[in-house]
C-alpha cells in the first residue's frame, strides 16, 4: 500500500494548494505540511518552490508527482486482479478516442470476450486530454489514443498507423477543379469539434501546408462522425476523416476520395499505460490479445526514456 503521505502529495499537486488539499482530504493545513516536510526529509529533497502564496513544483518534486501517479495506478490494478483471485471474476476499463473506440474497437473486444467469455468491460469514450487524465487518476488501465501525449510520462505501443482520407459523396458538385488542398477552401468543411484527436491532428497537417481552418470558407463542426459522413453522403460539403471511419462508405461508393497531389496524412493509434508500471508484462499482453497479433515484439514497445 502507498504511504498515505503520498496521497496528501497527489492532492495539493492536484490544487497547488495546501488549504484546498486539506479541504479535500478532511485534514487540518498543519497537517499536510507535516506531510509534505516528511515526504522533503524522507527523500532529502524540496518538493516545492514558494513564491509569496504561490507554489510550483521543483524539479525533484514533478519526478516524485509522475512516480506516484504510476504507483497510485499499480495499487488501484493490483486490488482489481486481487479481486479477480478471490473469484470475483476479470474485468477491463480503459479508454479510447472516438474514431478507435467506434471502428478499431469491436473486433478488438471481441478477441478478448472470447479468450475471456465472462469478463466484465467498461469502455469510456473521450478525447486524448480527458482520457490521459482518467489514466492519471487510475479510473482507466490504459488508454488507446489518436491525439498527442507526453511519451516521456507514458510507455506506449503503436496499434496501428492509419491514414487519413479526404472524402465527398458520389453526386456532390464542387466548386472548382480539385488538385491540391489549397483548391478546397471554397467547399463546404465539416469537421470534428476543437479537442478531438481526428482535428488536432488535421489542424496541424495543414498548418505544414500554411493553412487554417479558418481559410475554409464554411466550416460546420460536429462531434458525431455518423452524422458528418451522413451530411458528405447526402452531398452537403466534404469532410477530412481516418479511412477506416469511412472504409465501408468508401467500398459501396457512396463516398469517394478527393485525389490531392499534396495530401498524404499518416498518424498512429497508440495503446498507452503509465511509464515505470510494475504490470508492463500485462499491458504488453493485453495490447497482443486486442490487436490479435500474437507474441508481443519488444522492438515495437516505446518507453519514454
Amino acid at each position: 500500500m502507498l504511504d498515505f503521505r503520498v496521497d496528501t502529495f497527489l492532492m495539493v499537486c492536484r490544487f497547488m494548494n495546501f488549504t484546498r488539499a486539506a479541504e479535500a482530504l478532511n485534514i487540518t493545513q498543519p497537517g499536510v505540511s507535516q506531510h509534505i516536510r516528511y515526504l522533503e526529509e524522507q527523500y532529502g529533497v524540496k518538493l516545492f518552490a514558494y513564491s509569496g502564496k504561490k507554489i510550483n513544483l521543483t524539479e525533484a518534486g514533478k519526478t516524485l508527482l509522475s512516480a506516484a501517479i504510476t504507483m497510485k495506478d499499480d495499487e488501484l490494478l493490483l486490488k482489481k486482479i486481487m479481486n479477480q483471485q478471490s473469484g470475483k471474476g476479470r474485468e477491463l476499463v480503459f479508454g479510447a478516442t472516438m474514431t478507435i473506440g467506434e471502428y478499431e474497437m469491436p473486433k478488438a473486444l471481441m478477441r478478448y470476450l472470447h479468450a475471456y467469455p465472462e469478463a466484465k468491460v467498461k469502455m469510456i469514450v473521450a478525447d486524448t486530454k480527458e482520457l490521459l487524465e482518467k489514466l492519471d487518476s487510475g479510473e482507466i488501465e490504459f488508454a488507446l489514443v489518436e491525439g498527442f501525449f507526453k511519451k516521456k510520462e507514458y510507455d506506449f505501443q503503436v496499434y496501428d498507423s492509419e491514414p487519413f482520407a479526404a472524402v465527398y459523396g458520389s453526386d456532390y458538385v464542387f466548386q472548382k477543379n480539385t488538385r491540391k488542398i489549397e483548391d478546397l477552401l471554397e467547399e463546404r468543411l465539416f469537421i470534428r469539434e476543437s479537442g478531438s484527436g481526428t482535428r488536432y491532428v488535421l489542424e496541424r497537417y495543414l498548418e505544414g501546408k500554411n493553412l487554417l481552418l479558418q481559410d475554409f470558407n464554411h466550416v460546420i463542426e460536429i462531434n458525431n462522425i455518423s452524422v458528418i459522413k451522413q451530411m458528405v453522403e447526402n452531398g452537403k460539403g466534404i469532410t477530412f476523416l481516418y479511412e477506416t471511419a469511412v472504409r465501408q462508405e468508401l467500398r459501396s461508393g457512396v463516398l469517394k476520395k478527393i485525389k490531392l497531389e499534396d495530401f498524404d496524412l499518416i498518424h498512429d493509434f497508440t495503446f498507452i499505460w503509465r511509464k515505470g508500471s510494475i504490470y508492463k508484462p500485462y499491458y504488453k499482453e493485453l495490447f497482443c490479445l486486442l490487436h490479435g497479433s500474437g507474441k508481443t515484439d519488444e522492438s515495437k514497445v516505446e518507453s519514454g526514456v
